[in-house]
């Protein structure tokens, strides 16, 4: 029983090999991520009987005096029977594709090894398609495993030759050259069997593993190329940047040449064929016009289809790479080879990673460009509502003045140059400063106390070291006005409005008091948050401030809105000191 024992693990050997070159089949691969249909499960239950036909041609021919140590086994005489390794096969199929792979293998390797003839040709044969069967359901319960443990196999793999003997046992005759037999080749048997599935499905997940590294390194290569040539791309295609772009993709994508181009000529050219691959030639060939059309990698071969008229030319395969912004094609990255054996899976896979990080990359630096453009538009749509407010307000007056008083219209009119001009100035910027805030407001007042010199006086009072601090331009004029025409309105005299900038160690705080009648108490909760009409005491002003600050510096800039105890309305904000400028 040794010698047969030692036999049967030189042959497992053999097996083992044959099971190894199995792991690099890509059929072999589809199954292990379980795309199985009926096609699929053909397939795969006609190479797992084969590898069950291959274990049984690895096994050795016993009999009443001894065993056949020959490797070809031809036809069985009435008193031999074989101690094989056909399970292996039949009993991995099973665990990797569950009940009907285990047993389809069964059927190809039981018939098999059934015509092989014997006294045990009968329970031999039929227990193989059983033992399939068996493995692909016990396979069920470890479903979340993509391959089974080898140790779990190992205990799978000894029951195998278990059932396989019990059958023998119950169905075989004459009874004591059945037990003899049994006790000669079931031990070797259960051990060859049981270790071989064992190494087998160890084999299987170290394959798995040199696939999901080298996937991984592929992933990290993609990422490390899309990281260096996105700065030159965020910059727009030009024939710079895509210089830039080019050398970095030849030196890291192992490409004999690269190219970079828009949607109607090539843009840069770097590695072979630079002598007659011109920067600025237009794009001709059919394959780029597809690549175009489609958003679709694309591979060809041949310099016609590539588009190269150039005779000795090097470059005669290529792997084409939309590069996508906002949704549409904006140019390609051509990477190309001497022969097209050199496009393997991995060039694919790399040439579909970096189109997809280098298209999503484009496609979110094109939204945050447009979310700033769309920001600038809404805040220059802002300043446009409440400077001309002013203005209608103001033009009202002269024309009034000008029938009682022409000369103080006249200083008016001067007046407002001199605040139309500062305001142009301002309002070409985002954010100023405190203190060019403070001087638009000052110029405002000096039209302002024109039309209303006894009714109200202001007061301001400003700490120090503030005037560098940014804020957006034209916050504090829209909240005087609205103190002066709704809080001040049924005030004859005896109007007061203050304003406190108090620099505080993180943020400058701003309040606007008045002693008028101060807001409605239902409106409170509405104020700067929708537009109010006219006519309830606060227009449109006072909500586009409250949007710009929050737009500008953040939800804690918004305006607070309430009235004071003793009377009149408080309006406070405060601006977060990010960075300071010179005035």
């Amino acid at each position: 029983m040794d010698n047969l024992t030692l036999l049967l693990i030189e042959r497992m050997g053999i097996l083992l090999t044959l099971g190894f070159m199995l792991t690099r089949i890509p059929l072999f691969r589809q199954l292990l991520d379980r795309e199985l249909h009926v096609g699929t499960s053909v397939a795969f239950s006609m190479m797992f009987g084969l590898f069950g036909v291959a274990g049984t041609y690895a096994g050795v021919v016993v009999h009443e005096d001894g065993y056949v140590p020959s490797f070809w086994i031809f036809p069985l005489s009435g008193d031999e029977i074989v101690a094989n390794s056909t399970l292996v096969g039949v009993v991995i199929g099973g665990l990797l594709g569950g009940p009907m792979v285990g047993m389809g293998a069964g059927i190809i390797a039981g018939l098999h090894l059934y015509d092989l003839g014997g006294f045990a040709a009968l329970p031999m044969g039929l227990s193989v398609p059983l033992t399939g069967f068996l493995a692909g359901y016990v396979a069920r319960f470890f479903s979340q495993e993509r391959v089974i443990s080898p140790s779990k196999a190992l205990f799978i793999g000894m029951f195998a030759p278990v059932i396989q003997m019990s059958l023998l046992l119950i169905m075989s005759g004459p009874p004591d050259l059945v037990r003899t037999m049994v006790n000669v080749i079931g031990i070797p048997m259960v051990l060859t069997n049981s270790i071989s599935i064992a190494i087998f499905t160890t084999m299987i997940r170290v394959a798995l593993q040199e696939e999901e590294r080298s996937a991984a390194l592929e992933a990290e290569r993609a990422f490390t190329i899309a990281q260096r040539i996105l700065p030159q791309l965020k910059m727009g295609l030009n024939p710079q940047t895509a210089q830039a772009a080019a050398l970095v993709l030849q030196r890291e994508a192992k490409a004999i040449a690269v190219a970079v181009t828009d949607r109607e000529r090539l843009l840069a050219h770097v590695g072979a064929g630079t002598d007659h691959h011109a920067p600025g030639e237009p794009i001709q060939s059919d394959l780029d016009q597809r690549a175009m059309a489609s958003g679709c990698i694309e591979k060809g071969h041949g310099r016609e289809l590539l588009g190269c008229r150039q005779k000795n030319c090097q470059l005669h395969a290529a792997i084409l790479i939309p590069i996508k912004e906002g949704g549409s094609v904006a140019g390609l990255i051509k990477l190309y080879f001497r022969r097209p054996q050199q496009i393997g899976k991995v060039q694919e896979a790399l040439a579909k990673g970096l189109g997809n990080l280098i298209s999503n990359q484009l496609t979110i630096s094109l939204a945050e460009q447009m979310k700033g453009l769309m920001k600038d538009a809404e805040l220059r749509m802002l300043q446009a509502q409440i400077h001309p407010h002013f203005l209608f307000n103001t033009l009202n007056s002269i024309v009034t003045l000008i029938r009682i008083d022409p000369k103080l219209a006249r200083h008016m009119t001067i007046q407002l140059g001199v605040f139309m001009r500062f305001n142009l100035k301002l309002t070409s910027s985002a954010q100023v400063t405190v203190g060019q805030e403070l001087e638009h407001l000052h110029a405002y007042l000096e039209i302002i106390r024109i039309r209303f010199s006894e009714q109200f006086a202001v007061q301001t009072l400003v700490d120090p070291g503030v005037e560098d601090v940014l804020m957006p331009p034209g916050t504090l004029q829209p909240l005087i006005e609205n103190c002066i025409h709704h809080g001040l309105r049924d005030m004859g005299a005896g109007g007061e409005i203050r304003l406190c900038v108090q620099r505080q160690p993180t943020a400058v705080h701003f309040t606007i008091e008045d002693n008028g009648r101060g807001f409605p108490e239902e409106l409170l909760p509405l104020l700067g948050k929708i537009p109010m009409e006219r006519k309830e005491g606060n227009g449109i002003g006072v909500h586009n401030v409250n949007q710009r600050l929050i737009s500008l510096q953040g939800p804690d800039a918004q305006l607070h809105f309430a009235n004071r105890p003793e009377g009149g309305a408080l309006i406070t904000f405060t601006i977060p000191i990010k960075q300071e400028v010179s005035a």
